[in-house]
């Protein structure tokens, strides 16, 4: 029952002003969490889409920028779709990555067992990095280099998408820049000034995941098809 300008806020006549006052919504937050984004009206899905896209929202003519750093984040529920609207490819393309989460694995499930209610947890998190820190990591990774010869690679990948026996659309160029940012955090994660293939390798199933859609009658789980990609394209 969300509403488009319940995520980007509404123009409020203040009458003792003669003015009407913005009261933004939640889109001017850092960090964004649309849970079962998938139960949302088209229209109200696409109130994410130029902020996800150019960092800035429009509302009655008026362009406001939206918070450094922004981060948008997404659930979908795959289980029950009545009453769900699925995301179009241009809203997918904005998703950097894309994880199915499943069941945890049993450490993973005996921990969050043992474990203390997580809400109470959450009251006594504290705040470990401040803006500025999150702004310098990126610039750190934006300095991370790109050889010629792994942009061949990445071309290459994206080329071998766009082929109709794997996919009824290959990935976007926009695609191509995520997955090197992506590819270039990997690398200064593990402590590297440069990437290597084995980054665009790790990236690209969670990258793809949500972009690329099974040709008809292929007879395999995207995540399958995404595997044998991967495989066909040499790595240099």
């Amino acid at each position: 029952d969300l509403l488009p300008a319940d995520i980007l806020g509404v123009s409020i006549y203040k009458r003792e002003k003669d003015v009407f006052e913005l009261h933004p919504g939640p889109i001017f937050s850092q960090v964004i969490l649309a849970d079962e984004v998938n139960r949302a009206t088209p229209k109200t899905q696409s109130a994410l889409l130029e902020g996800m896209a150019e960092r800035q929202v429009t509302i009655e003519n008026e362009t406001h920028a939206l918070p450094d750093p922004f981060f948008v984040m997404a659930t979908q529920n795959p289980l029950d779709l009545v009453g769900t609207f699925p995301l179009p490819d241009s809203q997918l393309d904005r998703f950097l990555l894309s994880f199915a989460l499943g069941y945890p694995d049993p450490v993973a499930e005996r921990e969050l067992l043992k474990a203390e209610d997580r809400s109470r947890l959450l009251e006594r998190t504290g705040q470990l990095l401040m803006p500025a820190d999150i702004r310098a990591l990126q610039e750190d990774c934006d300095a991370i280099h790109v050889g010629d010869k792994l942009l061949d690679y990445v071309q290459a990948l994206l080329k071998e998408s766009r082929d109709e026996r794997w996919f009824e659309a290959g990935l976007s160029p926009r695609a191509g820049l995520a997955l090197l940012s992506a590819s270039r955090a990997h690398a200064f994660l593990d402590g590297r000034d440069y990437v290597v293939p084995e980054d665009v390798k790790t990236i690209f199933p969670a990258l793809a995941r949500h972009r690329l859609t099974a040709s008809t009658g292929f007879g395999q789980a995207p995540d399958e098809q995404i595997a044998e990609l991967l495989d066909q394209v040499p790595v240099p």
